[in-house]
């Protein structure tokens, strides 16, 4: 696993590996270099869709600007290995567009391989997201984009408890929408959060 200060955030199934720069460097290059930088299986599909050389050049120039915000950027979305052999194998990506705003908004972002969706990890790894951000008490609300026509993306947000705010802001993509998680929407849902039923391991 890399050695980053933004340290690794473990679910029930899954570990999401911090990016950094030699990572994001590495994956400019192949999947089998980004594989052995962060000592994990790289599948040949390699990226998820919707994330291109241009989004890697972005957040390697992100990380070298605010390196002391590196917990709020992107992680690779693993599988963890079995207790006795192997290594994780990545299966998406996920993170934050940067740290919260002086509002107290943090946006976060995710997308998972092909072959491996409708298995629920966008949901695992967005779920432990927005766990993290919640803990700092200066954040008031989670929010994400999306497209219309992405169905699963959107079931993935509700499922968690974000709901549909309107059109999104972003010019660069004026088709998006825009979805809101308050404070008070992910309080109010701890207790019930034990029956997130997931799917078995393959």
């Amino acid at each position: 696993m890399p050695d980053a200060a933004a340290g690794v955030l473990v679910t029930p199934r899954l570990v999401l590996l911090p990016a950094t720069i030699a990572s994001l460097e590495a994956e400019l290059l192949s999947p089998r270099a980004l594989g052995e930088v962060l000592d994990a299986d790289v599948p040949e599909s390699w990226p998820p869709e919707l994330y291109d050389a241009d989004a890697v050049r972005w957040t390697i120039g992100w990380l070298q600007a605010n390196p002391q915000a590196a917990s709020w950027c992107m992680y690779y979305i693993a599988l963890a290995a079995p207790l006795d052999r192997g290594r994780a194998r990545l299966v998406g990506i996920c993170g934050y567009k940067g740290a919260p705003d002086a509002s107290g908004v943090v946006e976060v972002g995710y997308g998972v391989l092909a072959e491996e969706r409708r298995r629920g990890y966008a949901r695992e790894a967005v779920r432990e997201l927005i766990t993290r951000a919640f803990a700092d008490p200066g954040v008031r609300q989670v929010v994400a984009h999306t497209l219309p026509e992405l169905t699963p993306s959107i079931g993935v947000l509700q499922t968690i408890g974000f709901s549909l705010d309107g059109p999104g802001s972003d010019p660069s993509e004026p088709s998006a929408i825009r979805f809101v998680l308050t404070r008070a929407v992910y309080e109010a849902s701890l207790p019930a959060r034990s029956d997130l039923t997931i799917a078995p391991r393959p």
